[in-house]
């Protein structure tokens, strides 16, 4: 009878810890490092739907601070730059490699004066070619991150 008690009471314990550490852990952001070198808070998941267009992608803007702000595209375009060009997340400059980013989100970041720049992401990857030559594929992510110097 004893050692029937001292069961029941061991359970108990147990599921008040559980559903403690529950309900701390839930309040709780997880932080991760991108390949970018920014941590950025997975419980940022307010996502922004932004465009008009029958595709739709993810793209992700982390700011120097580590602040993320996640958006959902659509868009009628076949590119990655042309689509968020058009729906105003970025801005730059034309050159002889493309499409020079210097703004994201309104932040301007300025390589020239204090090293900063726009890095380019594909899949969490560094991409390898320019945003505006990159086409829109399904299931691929998206992101632009504020790289300090």
């Amino acid at each position: 009878m004893k050692n029937k008690t001292f069961m029941q009471s061991s359970v108990i314990i147990f599921l008040v810890v559980l559903i403690a550490a529950t309900a701390l852990l839930s309040g709780c952001t997880t932080e991760q490092l991108n390949d970018g070198g920014t941590t950025t808070s997975s419980s940022d998941t307010n996502t922004v739907a932004i465009g008009e267009g029958a595709t739709a992608f993810p793209f992700t803007v982390t700011f120097l601070d580590g602040t993320s702000k996640h958006y959902t595209v659509n868009t009628d375009k076949t590119t990655v730059g042309a689509a968020l060009l058009e729906v105003g997340l970025i801005a730059g400059s034309e050159s002889e490699y493309g499409l020079m980013v210097d703004t994201v989100d309104g932040v301007k970041l300025d390589y020239t004066a204090d090293g900063a720049y726009w890095a380019f992401y594909v899949d969490g990857a560094y991409a390898m070619s320019g945003v505006d030559s990159t086409d829109i594929e399904s299931g691929k992510t998206y992101a632009f991150v504020a790289t300090p110097a």
